[in-house]
């Protein structure tokens, strides 16, 4: 079981932004370090069965150029592959088009770091009112689940996902990353108050009870 707490606590989240052909895209970053080797962590990350246990079913061509699609959420065009560290890909859900990079280093001493950006034009009204959080407890989640299946290699079913989310320790969960999605937004520049109540509003979309 991981604890909620010393999982928040050991991913580092940062905000920022970009200016792509299209305009401004807003970034979100997370990372963590995990014990293992960066050949471990490369195969837990790109081979469709581990991903599986971690994440979602994937399905499609995982090689340069191929096309992946997430069960029930995301899918799109795999642009660069680099083994054993990184790759980046465009992120399509919902009719909009953005980007993930992934990036894996060695740690001295041990260990490799997982980095994850993800960059996306995000309407102005929206972001004022969701902040990163909106995607970036997701994000979180995601890397729990990593953490879980290289402590274990025990695999989740999405069912069983779903049903820690609705959990109180789910929803912990999600209150604590929310928290910390609003104090990365101040530490890029956002007014205090402004992410404060981005935050709260992020955290009541997903923790409301269905």
């Amino acid at each position: 079981m991981i604890d909620v707490t010393q999982q928040i606590n050991a991913v580092r989240r940062q905000v920022g932004k970009r200016v792509l052909e299209a305009g401004e895209a807003r970034i979100v970053t997370v990372s963590q370090t995990y014990e293992t080797d960066v050949d471990d962590l490369w195969d837990a990350c790109t081979d469709p069965e581990r991903i599986s246990r971690w994440f979602l079913p994937v399905s499609g061509d995982l090689r340069l150029h191929g096309h992946y699609q997430l069960q029930g959420n995301a899918g799109g065009r795999i642009e660069r592959c680099d083994p054993p560290v990184g790759f980046s890909a465009t992120w399509e859900y919902g009719g909009n088009v953005s980007w993930i990079e992934v990036r894996l280093t060695p740690v001295s001493g041990g260990g490799t770091r997982f980095e994850l950006e993800h960059t996306a034009h995000v309407d102005d009204e929206q972001w004022a009112r969701f902040g990163p959080g909106a995607v970036g407890i997701g994000w979180d989640m995601g890397l729990m689940g990593l953490a879980a299946h290289l402590s274990s290699g025990q695999a989740v079913t999405p069912r069983e996902g779903a049903a820690w989310a609705a959990s109180d320790q789910g929803r912990r969960f999600m209150s604590l990353s929310s928290r910390q999605w609003g104090d990365a937004s101040i530490a890029a520049g956002t007014d205090g108050a402004e992410a404060r109540a981005a935050a709260d509003r992020v955290t009541a979309a997903y923790t409301a009870t269905p």
